[in-house]
């Protein structure tokens, strides 16, 4: 027994050296009304709900999501937890929720409490210093919804200041501005796992062709 869990124990943390990102975010002077800005969308305390036109696309969207998130995350309510505060932050954000499923699984492989080697905490790795640049020291980077939160508005915030490349945006977020192998990376993780596609609805011999995709 004690055998299988020093090997459980060595292959946790080899895949926190080799999959979490070797490089980090970088702390940077921000303006005042940016910092305002970014402060101010980190407090805000809406509770998170799925953002669709209608209440169709929002079951088609969780269904295939929910099936796909399976293999790391077995637990139903979980599941639907995790992808409800993605979805609604990502929009919030105005980023593409795929993406950040996407970033996701590069960065944490959904473990909410996982930490890097440079000390990034939690489902979107995110530093501890952005707690007083732009939030406040008692909040927890291992809480969901503060993650996903503050995960979102600093990509956001990197994307502005890309002037929309997205791909200088995650490289950016990933403390690699230069370097094409993480946007690479997050890339790779859309095409193979967080593709948008059409769900198939039957519902007393009726069959509907849902295309959630539509309200992104």
């Amino acid at each position: 027994m004690r055998q299988h869990f020093f090997s459980k124990y060595i292959l946790v943390m080899v895949f926190l050296m080799t999959n979490f990102a070797i490089a980090s975010q970088e702390k940077e002077l921000l303006a005042p009304d940016v910092q305002l800005s970014m402060h101010s969308n980190i407090v805000n305390p809406i509770s998170p709900h799925l953002v669709f036109a209608d209440k169709n696309l929002a079951n088609a969207w969780l269904y295939d999501m929910s099936n796909r998130l399976k293999p790391w995350v077995p637990d139903d309510f979980l599941r639907n937890r995790y992808l409800t505060v993605i979805q609604y932050e990502a929009m919030r954000a105005g980023i593409d929720p795929q993406l950040i499923l996407s970033l996701i699984t590069v960065e944490s492989r959904f473990n909410k409490y996982a930490i890097s080697i440079s000390g990034a905490r939690g489902m979107m790795q995110v530093m501890p210093f952005w707690l007083t640049q732009i939030g406040n020291s008692n909040q927890d980077l291992f809480d969901l919804e503060t993650n996903i939160r503050y995960g979102c508005t600093i990509l956001r915030y990197y994307l502005q200041q890309e002037h929309g490349n997205m791909r200088n945006a995650l490289a950016r977020y990933n403390g690699s501005l230069g370097s094409n192998t993480y946007p690479d990376m997050v890339i790779a993780a859309y095409k193979r796992y967080w593709t948008p596609s059409t769900v198939i609805s039957i519902k007393n011999n009726n069959t509907k062709y849902i295309n959630y995709a539509i309200n992104n």
